[in-house]
């Protein structure tokens, strides 16, 4: 466990401790002023700067099961979990120790380690579709990876992807579509040139679309976890399944948040659908920089150095994190799924009540282990439309009635809601308690 000294001392009494995080730092509003100073908006995530709710951001200290523990000491349930990283609880002892393990035998070597082919094959084994796998840092570097193998094996420029589904910061992923519209070429930030984007059409979630020869690859979230929890309509992944074999497009998985997070073999075991190429992160770090992408043989083999696609990367594969996803994945069996999925309906369900016993126009669209967050009093949402009819002011002053009762939710409307094997039922019993007094606070402000 990292040391946390008093914030409120450690400076005045002359703390040199290299690993004491909370020298020096008298508030959450103190570290966050200093970090503004040498950090683009303080944050190194967009999404943590809270600008999307409003405030200032709470800085965490130290982590443990199911709670964090900001500089000023405070402590919250966390729901956030890292964006589903986090799998086991904070600071697992399994993971810590593997970690700790791996580090005294050196950090990076920039050479090939045994722990990689342990990981490579545990994620083949659990996932069939993936008969080679290649690791990288990031889901980002996962995602732009399947892009650009789609593109090299198939000798084709498009790529179709989803209005309201993320990728990560790719450039040729980033492209915006109109209001279920399809949109072909538009950036979705500035600093994306048009041409990045200019092969790239967004198309609206849960319908099929019609496909032609010169598509690489379809790019999908098999669960949106990025526009709240939306589910795959009935047939709709496996219309895409159908489509891209009809072309001889790539039918690519996003399972950056699915992946280890929904099931042993993620979001394609539970629809029964095969991608021909998976981008996976989040777990299989054990909360540590990782990415992957997996896929058949063949397609894999177009990697270099067995092909032309190039791929590279000093830390990829790096000991530390495969020897966290490791020990993330042996821990992970059916009874571990069910027990999560258990706990995520009664997280679902709490805070239903909760909201609903205060009158409040919320519901929590649940897929297996994802909960996601809905403020309005429409049915849940099925693309991206319907999910941008959520009411954010709304999830601002229930985000922050939370944090105030000590729940951290992430702070935007878009998020999913994460629980690990460190929300036990006292912990589950706790969130119902203060959410309860979270929604009556929103309701009496009215």
């Amino acid at each position: 466990m990292i040391p946390l000294c008093d914030p409120l001392r450690c400076e005045a009494a002359g703390c040199g401790a290299a690993t004491c995080v909370g020298a020096g730092i008298a508030s959450n509003a103190e570290m966050f002023d200093r970090a503004e100073a040498v950090i683009p908006g303080g944050v190194n995530s967009s999404i943590r700067a809270f600008r999307s709710v409003g405030g200032r951001p709470y800085v965490v200290a130290r982590a443990e099961g199911a709670h964090v523990i900001d500089v000023e000491g405070r402590e919250y349930i966390d729901l956030v979990q890292s964006y589903g990283a986090v799998i086991l609880g904070h600071a697992h002892p399994a993971v810590t120790a593997a970690v700790s393990e791996a580090a005294t035998a050196g950090t990076s070597y920039g050479a090939p380690t045994p722990r990689e082919m342990k990981l490579a094959e545990a994620v083949a084994a659990r996932v069939p579709s993936c008969e080679r796998v290649r690791f990288m840092n990031s889901g980002t570097e996962a995602t732009s990876t399947a892009v650009r193998l789609a593109r090299g094996y198939t000798g084709r420029d498009r790529v179709v992807i989803f209005h309201g589904n993320f990728h990560g910061a790719t450039d040729a992923l980033l492209a915006a579509g109109g209001s279920g519209v399809a949109t072909l070429g538009l950036p979705g930030t500035v600093g994306v040139p048009a041409g990045a984007v200019a092969e790239t059409l967004v198309v609206p979630y849960n319908q099929v679309p019609t496909l032609d020869e010169g598509v690489a690859a379809v790019v999908v979230e098999p669960v949106a976890a990025n526009m709240g929890v939306v589910a795959p309509s009935p047939g709709f992944l496996e219309g895409l399944r159908v489509e891209c074999d009809r072309v001889g497009a790539l039918l690519v998985f996003d399972e950056v948040i699915t992946g280890f997070r929904l099931g042993t073999g993620g979001a394609q075991q539970r629809f029964g659908v095969a991608p021909d190429l998976t981008a996976f992160g989040k777990v299989i770090g054990g909360g540590l920089p990782v990415g992957a992408v997996g896929g058949r043989a063949e397609v894999m083999s177009s990697l270099s150095p067995l092909g032309p696609v190039f791929h590279a990367g000093t830390l990829a594969g790096n000991p530390l994190a495969t020897a966290a996803g490791l020990a993330v994945l042996n821990l992970l069996d059916d009874v571990v799924y069910s027990e999560l999925e258990r706990r995520a309906a009664r997280l679902a369900d709490l805070l239903a009540d909760a909201c609903a016993t205060a009158g409040l126009n919320m519901s929590f669209p649940r897929v297996g282990t994802l909960v996601g967050v809905f403020c309005g009093s429409g049915p849940s949402p099925i693309d991206f439309d319907s999910a941008r009819t959520t009411d954010e002011a709304m999830y601002a002053k229930f985000f922050h009635a939370m944090l105030a009762e000590g729940v951290a939710m992430a702070p935007g409307a878009y998020e999913a809601l994460f629980v690990g094997l460190g929300h036990d039922d006292a912990v589950l019993d706790d969130v119902a308690e203060r959410a309860a007094r979270a929604a009556a606070a929103v309701a009496a402000a009215g």
